[in-house]
């Protein structure tokens, strides 16, 4: 049995400049929040929150002239819904090279939705050590959450209907900058 999904573009919902801008303000509502860059660091979820830690932790570096730890973490065998989404999950690397005890912890990602990733994310941390407190910054929050999640820093809020995908694209993973919306049918 295939199984396919058929995707149609609908609107691009921000382009390169208008992430930048959304990112360099994340960045400065981190700042604000925290006081400062003291005991930060920076975890991207795998796989588009990598790069947009890494553009955050950049901007806090030229805004505060501090270097902020950043790390990545693989949620696959956190997430509460293995069995149903992953028949063969493809397992890659955590890589947190920082102790996180005590410390304030900002994890990124793409794109809010149910708050399944978030709570994965928040379970994988916790595997690490014992964080003063982890805060949660999104590109995207498209609604639709099944957990009580919300993201603390937030670039674009996006209604969307379930039938509608939202995709971040960024290097190193795509050839573009954007934010793309599209109708998907299952066939």
């Amino acid at each position: 049995m295939q199984f396919f999904i058929e995707m149609r573009y609908k609107a691009t919902l921000m382009d390169e400049i208008s992430i930048t801008r959304a990112l360099k303000r994340i960045s400065h509502e981190i700042l604000e929040k925290n006081s400062g860059a003291e005991n930060l660091c920076i975890i991207g979820i795998k796989r588009r929150g990598i790069p947009l830690a890494q553009i955050i932790a950049q901007n806090i570096e030229e805004f505060e002239g501090t270097k902020v730890p950043v790390g990545c973490i693989d949620i696959t065998f956190y997430r509460d819904d293995l069995s149903t989404k992953f028949r063969d999950p493809v397992v890659q690397d955590t890589n947190i090279p920082f102790d996180i005890e005590n410390k304030k912890v900002i994890l990124v990602d793409d794109v809010l939705f149910t708050g399944r990733t978030a709570r994965a994310a928040m379970d994988g941390v916790m595997q690490h050590g014992r964080p003063a407190l982890i805060q949660f910054a999104t590109l995207i929050d498209r609604g639709h959450r099944e957990l009580p999640i919300r993201g603390d820093y937030v670039g674009k809020n996006v209604p969307t209907s379930k039938s509608e995908r939202v995709a971040v694209k960024i290097p190193p993973y795509d050839d573009i900058t954007c934010v793309e919306l599209y109708d998907i049918e299952d066939e």
